[in-house]
């Protein structure tokens, strides 16, 4: 069995913001990631909006890593688009987001 070589993980500039009880910019996505992870790293909640679109919110030093290789039925383009904003709204403390994307070689 052959190995596809064509892709190659690359970490994308972590996106990371304080929380100061409004809505903060945390980022824009610059590729689609492959895995993200979503880290609350403060002492309060703090509520993700993705695209407008308030998502989940992250107890205190709650974080997820969501594998979009896994579980993705025919659509083998599972992932968040190029360009998605991602707000945080929280009292305090730090959020990030870092992935990692695929880049052709």
């Amino acid at each position: 069995m052959a190995i596809n070589n064509s892709q190659r993980a690359v970490p994308a500039p972590e996106l990371i913001q304080t929380m100061n009880g409004t809505n903060v910019l945390i980022g824009q996505l610059i590729a689609s990631p492959v895995i993200i992870i979503f880290d609350n790293l403060g002492s309060a909640a703090v509520t993700i909006t993705i695209n407008a679109v308030q998502w989940k919110t992250f107890s205190a030093g709650e974080a997820i890593v969501l594998d979009m290789r896994g579980n993705h039925g025919i659509a083998a383009n599972f992932t968040f688009d190029v360009g998605t904003i991602i707000t945080g709204n929280g009292a305090s403390g730090q959020f990030s987001v870092s992935y990692l994307y695929a880049l052709n070689s």
